[in-house]
């Protein structure tokens, strides 16, 4: 009997141990989420995404950002390392630039400016030749690139989601920024770059999990979606206030992604997923949070599938709330918008959600 028990403690204890004790990568910090308020005014769920329709992308897969060329054409980034065009609902192949590029804007120049989780910040010209612009800051390797938007003065601003939980030693882009946001360490920065100086200056840093980078049309203010922190903040770049950030909008009800230009001054935000209730609930419990990355993956806390993405001017007030509950197209990351269609870009799946303008 007592062999028996002794047996069935070691049994018990090294589930136990593993859990306690087992090295984990993340180290999280105790923070305090605020209270989830759901999907409430101005984001009340409705059904405005149902019409979309997917343009079929073939072999290419996770179109996670998109920008309009000046030759009119939608060209994409992929995890396939492939920048791709979009024309009369045909696809094609425009350049394979490696690693996996995120962000993407043209330039005045009609040149693409690529951020690249990988290779870091990237241009492709006209004949398609590609082109790293930087590839290093400070003596250390640029992992991470996310997103950019481009000043009217020909400024690129761009952001560094995590100098810890990197795109290629993490198994991806997805799986570090889970890692980025479970851990909570503020590894985020956003990077002004010159492109004829070369002169590269952080300009922001200390985000958990900075995103979505754009500017407004003016170049007084950038706008960041803190993607951790369930928040959009406003950095301005000129006037009384330059140098100085705020929160724009904050306790947003999923995790904000992607920030693009729009028209009439409108910025466009995709929400990856919505919040999780367990995570916010352990955000002042670290050692806890440790815990559950020894779990099994499959019985962590999983992103919901939903679709949801908004427009908001420069002051945050909320233009245009659109859900599809279904969740047909799952994981935005963004809005392309053009004078006919919403382009719905997403970080996985071979197709690239659109919908007519007319239709909302």
């Amino acid at each position: 009997m007592r062999r028996a028990l002794a047996t069935l403690g070691i049994i018990l204890a090294l589930p136990t141990a593993y859990l306690l004790l087992w090295p984990v990568p993340v180290d999280p910090v105790s923070w305090q989420a605020p209270q989830d308020k759901g999907y409430v005014d101005p984001f009340e769920p409705n059904g405005l995404l149902t019409a979309a329709t997917g343009v079929d992308l073939g072999n290419y897969e996770g179109p996670e950002d998109a920008t309009r060329g000046l030759d009119g054409r939608i060209y994409l980034t992929t995890s396939n390392g492939v920048i791709i065009r979009v024309q009369n609902r045909g696809v094609s192949q425009l350049v394979h630039v490696g690693g996996r590029p995120l962000g993407i804007e043209v330039a005045g120049d009609g040149s693409l400016i690529v951020a690249n989780a990988e290779l870091g910040l990237q241009r492709i010209a006209a004949d398609g030749t590609v082109t790293t612009l930087v590839d290093k800051i400070d003596g250390a390797a640029l992992e991470n690139a996310n997103n950019l938007g481009i000043a009217p003065d020909g400024t690129i601003y761009f952001s560094q989601s995590s100098t810890k939980f990197t795109a290629a030693g993490f198994g991806g882009s997805y799986k570090a920024s889970l890692l980025d946001i479970l851990e909570h360490g503020s590894h985020g920065n956003v990077y002004s770059f010159a492109p004829e100086s070369g002169e590269v200056v952080r300009v922001m840093t200390g985000l958990n999990y900075a995103n979505g980078v754009a500017v407004s049309d003016d170049g007084s203010f950038l706008l960041v979606a803190e993607t951790g922190h369930y928040r959009i903040l406003k950095h301005w770049l000129s006037g009384d206030l330059q140098g100085t950030t705020e929160v724009l909008l904050d306790n947003l009800p999923g995790f904000p992604d992607n920030i693009k230009n729009g028209m009439n001054g409108r910025f466009w935000i995709g929400f990856a997923a919505p919040r999780n209730q367990l995570l916010d609930n352990l955000s002042d419990k670290p050692y806890v949070r440790k815990i559950v990355q020894r779990l099994p993956p499959e019985v962590r806390p999983q992103a919901e599938p939903f679709s949801h993405v908004i427009a908001i001017n420069g002051d945050g007030q909320v233009l245009m709330n659109l859900h599809d509950p279904s969740a047909r197209f799952p994981t935005l990351t963004g809005v392309l918008e053009t004078r006919r269609y919403l382009y719905l870009t997403t970080l996985f799946g071979h197709s690239l959600p659109r919908i007519k303008k007319s239709d909302l």
